[in-house]
């Protein structure tokens, strides 16, 4: 039987696979054998990983882990040598038994291919091919089966499943701190050799502190390194982990040492006073480095804006500042020194700043010196500034004469002139002794005031025998004290004496219309000396009554006669009239000239009374304008919110949801034109808030607080008005601290001035609106009166037309008015507060379509 040319005979086929399949099953052999032979030295080597990568071994005392790491290279040296010794090359036989089995082959087939017949005999060849042609047709059934080491007989625990897990564990734990940790667990402390490699894959963790009042946040340093610019005066800190060794922070060519945190942690905090390149070394190599520039917090810039100059009104003294900071201003005060005496302590004033810690601000106080031992005097005025870093600026010398008060009696006149010298020269007591000295030598200039020369011996004194600094300012204070007590209380003692003067005068006309009536040259030389004293007596108090008016700001006396009110001319004459009737000895006439005279002085006393009940109307009267000033720039702020909601349009109270704030929408060139309008109204209304501040506190003492945020809130509508930005937060605040201020303004004013009295104040209801919900309800039921409803209309049980009521009706006014707008910018603070329920905000925004 032929064999087609070109193709190999089926039995060279089968002895090709069968070379390929014996390859296999002895590779199987050798795989078993090995992994066998190596599981238990595996073992150990994962067990000692999972130890290392949980980081434990370096937190051991050293000779501890010293003894472990010998215990794990001891148990591994003598499992790897059996391992060795039961590594060896599988047998060929083995291979095609392993392959016969795999294969489900009987008989050894594959051996028979091998194997050769002993004799020649023929018949014995044929049978012998024929059972080498069936082995030959079995070669197609071998298969060789996956190697199977048969690991559970040897460890029927799993113990090498438990390394296995314990292994991913750790080294999940270990993450990229794995080679770390490797290293640390391989040498101990005490044993690292000098050649280990750094880490170069280190973790740590830097951030830049800035001072805290510069309000900046910490600023983390970038691990790949870069430019870092921090203020002076920031702390840096650094937390390294991972190491058993501590790292080193080098700042130019200064080093800095970490702190041990625990064995593998260790921190730093540093303060930074100078830039330089920042390195972080460990192991004498660079894991990262910084360029660290340090900014200078330069001082305070202040100005004069412009120069302090007396206020337009009273004595205060005016003084305009602007001031700058790069991190912010936290305190500014004004210190005068005086020309004449540069070695003299500074007299210190701190003026106000606005909210917070402004990084720019411009502002102008006014502070009243008058009373100051330096008031006429020139002094040299200058600003000081002061930053969060205690750093001061102080602004150019300002040279002018401090505001003071005018006296007119000569007395006061003097002591405030002796009160000078002293601060010119404190040391000289001698001359001022001297001076008191002749003061309280001539009583009568007092009006023989006992207690007043008491106190002026007591100053003379003190000068004399107490020898301290102190007492220089304190005698200076006595003499202020009673100049002003001379002043102020000089009307009570001319009138007094006024008194005394007119009984001696009436007693001695009595006693001589009584003892002689011819009267003799002594008689009628003491009642010429009596009208002289009550002559002096009617000058010098007419000369104190007009001071006081002047001082009191009121229009000069004038005469009236048909009330009899004094004149200077009618009461010299009545006294000339009764000078000539007791010299010729007219008795009558000079008794009725005398009672003429006292009617009209008692007319002067009735008068002046009149008068302080006038001056009080008119600071009432004032106090009601300012009011109504107050009232109307809330309606002028409240018509520019009104604006400002419409130019934001309808999404503040029409939008679904209310926890999103509505998109910005662009402003039409119209809106944009009307904001620059309302900026420019803003501004305004702020120098007029300003304005009325100033008036307020001349008339009551004292400003309230809350005008001083309104001020503010001004201001920051009209910046955020100027920008393009919401102003309706600004322009709210401003409203409620105006309404507030009034409401102050208005107790303060009854409180000094007392309730207006009936008929006062027409056409100025709308300041007292703000004094509060109950005297506005007070007020509107002294409008309605008894038998009107709360429409105003009267309460008729029987008869009347509509016609006969209409007249009746009270419409509301101005006060129901602001009250209604008042409401409704409560109910749009609320909608704004988008964290209420749902269902109040659709209450209010139902409520908000009405307006």
């Amino acid at each position: 039987m032929s064999q087609a040319p070109g193709k190999a005979p089926p039995e060279s086929q089968g002895l090709g696979a069968l070379g390929l399949k014996l390859g296999l099953s002895r590779l199987a052999l050798w795989w078993e054998g090995a992994w066998r032979a190596l599981w238990p030295p595996l073992g150990i080597l994962g067990a000692f990983l999972a130890l290392a990568f949980t980081g434990l071994l370096p937190s051991l005392p050293p000779v501890l882990h010293l003894l472990i790491l010998i215990g794990f290279a001891a148990a591994l040296g003598y499992l790897g040598y059996r391992a060795a010794l039961g590594l060896s090359k599988p047998a060929a036989d083995a291979a095609a038994r392993r392959l016969e089995r795999d294969s489900g082959l009987a008989h050894r087939p594959l051996a028979v291919l091998a194997d050769r017949p002993a004799g020649d005999d023929p018949m014995a060849q044929a049978l012998w091919q024929a059972h080498r042609d069936r082995a030959v047709a079995q070669l197609g059934q071998l298969s060789v089966s996956r190697p199977s080491p048969r690991l559970a007989a040897r460890d029927p625990r799993a113990l090498r499943a438990a390394v296995l897990v314990a292994l991913v564990a750790s080294l999940g734990m270990a993450g990229r701190e794995a080679p770390e940790r490797l290293l640390a667990a391989l040498v101990p402390p005490f044993a690292e050799p000098a050649s280990a490699p750094a880490a170069l894959a280190a973790r740590f963790e830097a951030w830049v502190t800035p001072p805290a009042y510069t309000g900046a946040p910490p600023q983390f340093l970038n691990a790949a390194g870069g430019a870092v610019a921090v203020p002076s005066g920031s702390r840096l800190h650094m937390v390294f982990s991972g190491s058993a060794n501590p790292p080193e922070l080098r700042l130019g060519s200064a080093a800095h040492a970490f702190a041990r945190m625990d064995a593998q942690s260790h921190a730093l905090e540093l303060p930074l006073t100078e830039g330089g390149a920042l390195v972080l070394k460990r192991d004498g190599r660079d894991v990262a480095q910084w360029a660290l520039t340090i900014t200078p917090d330069a001082p305070p810039v202040v100005a004069w804006d412009p120069s302090p100059a007396r206020a337009g009104r009273g004595l205060g003294l005016r003084l305009p500042w602007k001031a700058e900071d790069d991190w912010g201003l936290v305190a500014l005060r004004v210190e005068l020194r005086l020309k004449q005496r540069p070695s003299a302590p500074p007299v210190t004033q701190d003026m106000p700043l606005p909210g917070g810690a402004p990084r720019q601000a411009q502002g102008s106080a006014q502070h009243d010196f008058s009373a100051h031992p330096w008031a006429g005097l020139e002094v040299e005025a200058r600003l000081f500034a002061r930053d969060g870093a205690e750093q001061e600026g102080k602004s150019e010398g300002a040279f002018l004469v401090l505001p003071e008060r005018r006296f007119s009696h000569p007395v006061a006149q003097q002591l405030i002139a002796l009160r000078r010298a002293l601060s010119l020269d404190p040391g000289a007591r001698e001359p001022a002794r001297r001076e008191l000295d002749r003061i309280t030598n001539a009583p009568e200039a007092f009006e023989h005031d006992t207690g007043m020369y008491l106190t002026l011996r007591s100053a003379r004194h003190r000068l004399l025998r107490d020898r301290r600094d102190e007492a220089v300012p304190e005698v200076q204070q006595i003499l202020w004290d009673v100049a002003v007590a001379l002043e102020e209380g000089r009307t009570d003692r001319t009138a007094r004496a006024l008194n005394q003067a007119r009984e001696a005068l009436r007693e001695a006309l009595e006693e001589a219309r009584r003892d002689n009536p011819e009267r003799s040259p002594e008689q009628r030389a003491e009642l010429q000396r009596r009208i002289q004293e009550l002559r002096e007596a009617i000058r010098r108090h007419l000369e104190a009554l007009a001071e006081r008016m002047q001082r009191e700001n009121n229009e000069a006396l004038s005469y009236d006669p048909q009330q009899r009110v004094f004149d200077r001319r009618e009461l010299e004459r009545r006294t000339r009239r009764l000078e000539d009737a007791a010299r010729d000895g007219r008795q009558e006439d000079a008794e009725r000239e005398m009672a003429e005279l006292e009617e009209m002085l008692q007319a002067l006393e009735e008068g002046r009374t009149s008068r302080a009940e006038d001056r009080q109307r008119q600071q009432r009267q004032r106090g009601q304008q300012q009011m109504g000033a107050l009232q109307d720039m809330v309606r002028r702020e409240a018509e520019m919110l009104d604006r400002a909601h419409r130019r934001s349009g309808e999404q503040d109270i029409n939008r679904t949801d209310s926890r999103r704030p509505p998109p910005p929408r662009p402003q039409t060139p119209e809106a944009r034109e009307e904001a620059a309008r309302d900026a420019r109204t803003q501004r305004a209304l702020r120098r007029a808030l300003g304005e009325l501040m100033q008036q307020v506190g001349e008339l009551t003492g004292d400003v309230p607080a809350p005008l001083a945020e309104a001020d503010r809130a001004m201001r920051d509508a009209a910046e955020a008005l100027a920008e393009g930005r919401d102003p309706r937060g600004a322009q709210q605040q401003a409203i409620r601290a105006l309404t507030e201020g009034g409401r102050q303004m208005s107790q303060r004013m009854q409180r000094q001035f007392g309730p207006p009295q009936p008929g006062e104040g027409e056409g100025e209801g709308e300041g007292q609106e703000m004094a509060g919900d109950q005297q506005g309800s007070e007020g509107q039921e002294n409008q309605l009166g008894e038998g009107r409803d709360p429409l105003g209309r009267d309460r008729r049980e029987t008869g009347g037309s509509a016609q006969d009521n209409a007249g009746d009706t009270l419409v509301p006014g101005e006060a129901e008015r602001l009250r209604s707008h008042q409401l409704q910018q409560e109910l749009r603070r609320r909608g704004a507060e988008r964290e209420r329920a749902p269902v109040e905000l659709d209450y209010i925004d139902r409520l908000l379509r009405r307006f």
